[in-house]
């Protein structure tokens, strides 16, 4: 995994790299993309929960007692952008079972490219719990750092960004606002297009995702 910056991390892990590469491409099906961002969340998530803390306790095994090992401390919760961050979330659900999932419904204006709210559904004990905010494409990051305020506003200590594809003017938008949230991108690509969309990028991620492209 490669570092740009403070808490900005690339990873460079072969898989990672050879799944992005089939997604980037136009002739990709539904099925096989969505397949694709479950894989790579799951690929991430290995990487990004290994500061997670342990703490033992004593197990039997079918032959003697050994030390097993849990996972202790903050509990998780999923915060998908709606609705491409919905893409990401099972893939990680099937690493931590027992993470709660909320929601942030932001879309995107056509003309002034600023995101409007129009959903946000969080657990009653979210800020207790260290927070995965998810979206596949981190383009302008204004739709992230929107998402993030809603976290601070209700006292969220611990939060990470999970995506796909990051343009370094959405990475240095939600960086230079919250510097203290690790941002972890899958890719990294370095231009935006006149409509706001990452280049090469891989398209609307939500559109393909549910075959709405």
């Amino acid at each position: 995994m490669k570092k740009l910056d403070d808490n900005v991390f690339v990873f460079e892990h072969p898989l990672i790299k050879h799944k992005i590469s089939i997604m980037r491409a136009a002739d990709t099906s539904t099925k096989n993309f969505r397949e694709l961002v479950n894989e790579i969340a799951m690929l991430m998530c290995y990487e990004v929960t290994k500061d997670l803390p342990l703490e033992t306790y004593e197990l039997e095994t079918p032959i003697a007692k050994t030390t097993g090992y849990r996972i202790s401390g903050k509990t998780l919760a999923l915060v998908p952008i709606l609705r491409a961050g919905l893409g990401m979330v099972e893939g990680i659900m099937s690493m931590i079972p027992t993470a709660k999932v909320g929601h942030v419904g932001l879309y995107r204006d056509p003309v002034t490219h600023d995101p409007v709210e129009y959903y946000c559904k969080l657990p009653d004990d979210i800020e207790n719990r260290s927070v995965y905010v998810l979206d596949p494409m981190l383009a302008t990051g204004g739709s992230a750092v929107a998402a993030i305020k809603f976290l601070k506003e209700r006292n969220v200590k611990s939060i990470k960004f999970l995506c796909l594809v990051a343009a370094d003017e959405g990475i240095n938008h939600l960086h230079s606002t919250y510097p203290d949230v690790t941002i972890y991108c899958a890719a990294n690509d370095k231009e935006l297009n006149a409509n706001k969309y990452i280049v090469p990028g891989l398209g609307d991620a939500g559109d393909r995702i549910f075959g709405t492209k």
